[in-house]
């Protein structure tokens, strides 16, 4: 089984900084690309950055600039740096990943999310 679990969420003013981790654990053979979602309310879940297991990334126009998406294959687990926030941040942050279990099978997984909110 596995499973990813995300934390680093909160409540921050406009323009400060928070750091999001994505720990992957279980029968786990290879992680390829590590990728971060949102959803805020009321809208659809939509593509924030992406890392392949080679360090390549990419961004949504939205954030690029403003947040870093970083890995360490060591730990199974994915970073997003976000800074600059702006209201419009304001969702849930779901990271997901392409892993190959110890069955040999290849699956997307999903955290549960974790919520961020920019707000004075």
């Amino acid at each position: 089984q596995v499973q990813l679990v995300e934390s680093g969420g909160g409540l921050v003013q406009p323009g400060g900084s928070l750091r999001l981790s994505c720990a992957a654990s279980g029968t786990i053979i290879s992680i390829n690309v590590m990728d971060w979602y949102r959803q805020a309310p009321g809208k659809q879940r939509e593509f924030v950055a992406r890392i392949s297991n080679g360090g390549g990334t990419n961004y949504a126009d939205s954030v690029k600039g403003r947040f870093t998406i970083s890995r360490d294959n060591a730990k199974n687990t994915v970073y997003l740096q976000m800074n600059s926030l702006k209201p419009e941040d304001t969702a849930v942050y779901y990271c997901s990943a392409d892993i190959i279990n110890t069955l040999r099978q290849r699956d997307r997984y999903w955290g549960q999310g974790t919520q961020v909110t920019v707000s004075s």
